[in-house]
């Protein structure tokens, strides 16, 4: 039973990873392209260059734009759902039955809306999405460790947070236990956002509508992927339940 939640999951993180990348292809890369024009024109992160390095344009492209845009973001998407999938069949198998007495396809989405919550949106509003000639290039790595540092974080006070309103909801019922369980992460992950750096590194002259359009288009892919995960897998875990259920009676 394991191997075929596993094998669902990552069938449904396929499904999704498609069309995350079609909302992605559609209404992210529009607002790249606009940023990469402003990081070439000069109107980009505001840092000085050393004169004897080459201009933007004239730099070397390892990948062809076109192909970044289209193979290498459907690869990564792709790559991303996967995993998403395999992980969230995982905790599935984990979880059923230990949430009450409710029906697959509601675990599932459960299951998916916290996930969503703790791995990308909470993160995403300490840390938001940005695109190219925004940041000054020396500080990419400690900016990628402070994300992904919030990411772990907010990933365990989760899961601490679930085992802790699993047993509250034995004493004080389902309601109760959540609503202390989401009470105290939003504590603790509150003050460890405060304590953790601010990074701003958006140039005043950036326009705010190009950085509009693609931190609304970065929720939306996401929301698009975890949206079509929870319910593609919801679906496959269902039907595969059902049909033990029927064989073993």
């Amino acid at each position: 039973m394991m191997k075929t939640l596993l094998v669902r999951g990552m069938l449904a993180g396929l499904i999704a990873g498609v069309l995350a990348f079609g909302f992605a292809y559609a209404f992210g890369e529009p607002s790249v392209n606009a940023a990469i024009g402003l990081e070439e024109s000069g109107g980009g992160h505001a840092h000085s260059h050393d004169a004897s390095a080459p201009a933007p344009s004239e730099e070397e492209e390892l990948v062809p734009r076109d192909i970044q845009s289209t193979l290498g973001l459907l690869t990564g998407v792709l790559v991303y759902g996967v995993a998403i999938g395999g992980l969230l069949s995982l905790a599935f198998a984990f979880a059923q039955g230990r949430l009450g007495s409710l029906r697959p396809r509601v675990t599932a989405l459960l299951l998916t809306a916290g996930a969503f919550t703790v791995v990308f949106l909470v993160p995403f509003l300490k840390y938001p999405a940005n695109p190219p000639a925004v940041g000054q290039p020396g500080t990419i790595g400690s900016r990628t460790e402070l994300y992904f540092g919030f990411v772990a974080v907010s990933l365990l006070v989760g899961i601490f947070a679930t085992v802790f309103g699993r047993k509250l909801a034995d004493r004080l019922g389902a309601w109760n236990g959540f609503l202390l369980a989401a009470a105290g992460y939003l504590v603790v992950i509150g003050v460890v956002a405060w304590l953790m750096p601010v990074v701003d590194e958006v140039p005043a002259t950036f326009p705010a509508a190009t950085l509009w359009s693609f931190r609304t288009a970065s929720v939306g892919t996401q929301v698009t992927l975890w949206l079509a995960l929870g319910l593609a897998f919801g679906a496959f875990a269902e039907k595969t339940l059902t049909r033990r259920t029927a064989v073993a009676a």
